[in-house]
């Protein structure tokens, strides 16, 4: 029993600093996504086979992607772990990685972003409090400028070209895979590395940059359909509304709702943890969608995030739409098909089946396990938190209500517009906002969070009310509020 106890424990320990590592990754694109939407959009609209083809406007496309793009991805990287200071850093290394090698250089904007940030960190901490009265702007000035440019060289004569090495490498792999007809069979590891929510890191640290330099090369590329194809969790969705029962059937139409439209695929994952079996569901989705978009040429111009059915319409190149309207059909049917056969027999044997609720939770916390923001908040993660903390605000104290998550996209999004929702009907006029959890505003009088995220919120803004909830769809606390501020 000790063995199993340990395995289990250094197998959740390896999860989490995957999952860390990943959001790491992903945390550098997710900001910046509406960049990439824009470029592809001006891609789709005006390349020689576009919808509109213009060869003056077309002359934006390689600008952005070879500069814009990248320097974005540096000056996030470089903020994550330096603040504005690590930003700027982080932009001028990624500088010399662009000029250093011929191919877009999202992975190395990636790697030198957060590492200049990180070594000008380790800087300011030297000289913290040794600065001399009137010389802070000086010092500060200078050394970014000094400790930048140096890093600049290093990555143009180094990190470039050990990038493009590498991207060069993978490409050539997913070309393999492409000539032999066998990219299909990533979804096998994509599926499963998606319920466990390494979803982002494999879109967005993974994929996409390889599919972005092929995307400017063709024009489109497959790569962007592997992870984000809403087919497969659909077929999971219609499945327990159709063949399931209880508390999982009554909420799967507001489900597929949330996940084929407005692209949140993380609302299916509590729907697989609590019939674990449905993984193979996806898994046939995902290998049978993608086999479809690759038999008849699909591709997208850039990343569809989020995941949503339109995100999928708006990057399709012209004539595109059958392959890819062809490829989400099939991969729905097929993990449909799979997903009810699957259920049915759970049912018929009367095999126990996971409470969603009980699912849910244990989503939040393998979520939160990812999350982490450091080896102490990794320990507390599933420590529970209050559901009201103190600083406890009247009404007349009350003027913005911040809805936090991760990203500060998603479930923070959707929390928001239903507690928005719930104050203009009780008649409450109150700005109510979504953030992420590291970037809750200073003027923030009340901030919601999950439990799992409420320590992080607090320490983010610890002024503010602090409110904990469960559900991010339906939680009580949503209407105690109201009334408390009715």
């Amino acid at each position: 029993m000790a063995t199993t106890a340990t395995t289990q424990t250094s197998s959740g320990g390896v999860r989490v600093r995957v999952q860390q590592f990943g959001r790491m990754l992903s945390g550098m694109v997710m900001p910046n996504i509406g960049a990439f939407i824009a470029w592809g959009l001006i891609t789709a609209l005006f390349i020689p086979t576009g919808w509109f083809p213009n060869k003056d406007l077309a002359t934006l496309v390689g600008p952005m992607i070879k500069f814009l793009l990248p320097l974005l991805i540096g000056f996030t990287g470089g903020q994550m772990i330096n603040g504005k200071r690590g930003g700027v850093i982080g932009a001028i290394a990624t500088m010399g990685v662009i000029v250093g090698s011929d191919i877009p250089m999202f992975l190395g904007a990636m790697i030198v972003g957060p590492l200049a940030g990180w070594i000008l960190r380790l800087f300011d901490r030297a000289v913290e409090g040794k600065i001399k009265a009137g010389f802070e702007m000086l010092v500060n000035n200078f050394s970014l400028g000094i400790i930048g440019g140096a890093l600049t060289l290093g990555a143009y004569k180094g990190i470039g070209p050990l990038v493009q090495g590498l991207t060069n490498i993978l490409s050539n792999g997913v070309e393999v895979l492409v000539n032999h007809n066998l990219l299909p069979l990533v979804n096998i590891i994509i599926e499963p590395a998606k319920v466990l929510f390494l979803n982002n890191a494999i879109n967005h640290g993974i994929l996409s940059p390889i599919a972005a330099e092929e995307s400017a090369r063709i024009g489109k590329s497959i790569l962007f359909m592997l992870e984000s194809n809403p087919g497969p969790g659909l077929g999971i969705l219609l499945a327990y509304w159709l063949v399931g029962k209880g508390s999982a059937k009554s909420s799967a139409p507001g489900a597929i709702i949330i996940h084929f439209l407005g692209g949140i695929h993380e609302i299916y994952f509590p729907y697989i943890l609590m019939n674990p079996r449905l993984i193979l569901a996806v898994i046939g989705g995902g290998v049978s969608g993608t086999f479809t978009f690759q038999l008849l040429g699909a591709g997208l111009t850039s990343s569809p995030s989020p995941g949503s059915i339109f995100a999928y319409i708006a990057m399709t190149p012209k004539g595109g739409y059958g392959p890819m309207f062809a490829g989400v059909v099939v991969a729905t049917v097929v993990s449909f098909l799979i997903a009810s056969i699957l259920l049915k027999t759970s049912s018929k044997n009367n095999e126990e089946v996971v409470d969603l609720e009980e699912a849910a939770a244990k989503m939040r916390d393998m979520k939160a396990a990812g999350t982490a923001a450091s080896p102490a908040s990794a320990t507390t993660a599933n420590i529970i938190t209050p559901n009201v903390t103190a600083n406890v605000r009247n009404k007349a104290d009350v003027n913005k209500i911040v809805f936090a998550c991760d990203a500060g996209m998603g479930s923070s999004a959707m929390g928001a517009s239903v507690l928005r929702k719930k104050l203009q009907n009780a008649g409450v006029h109150i700005t109510v906002v979504n953030s992420a959890v590291s970037e809750i505003p200073a003027d923030a009088d009340i901030v919601v969070t999950q439990k799992t995220l409420t320590d992080r919120a607090i320490a983010s803004n610890p002024k503010a009310e602090h409110i904990s909830i469960d559900n991010f769809l339906k939680s009580p606390k949503y209407d105690e509020l109201v009334e408390r501020l009715k």
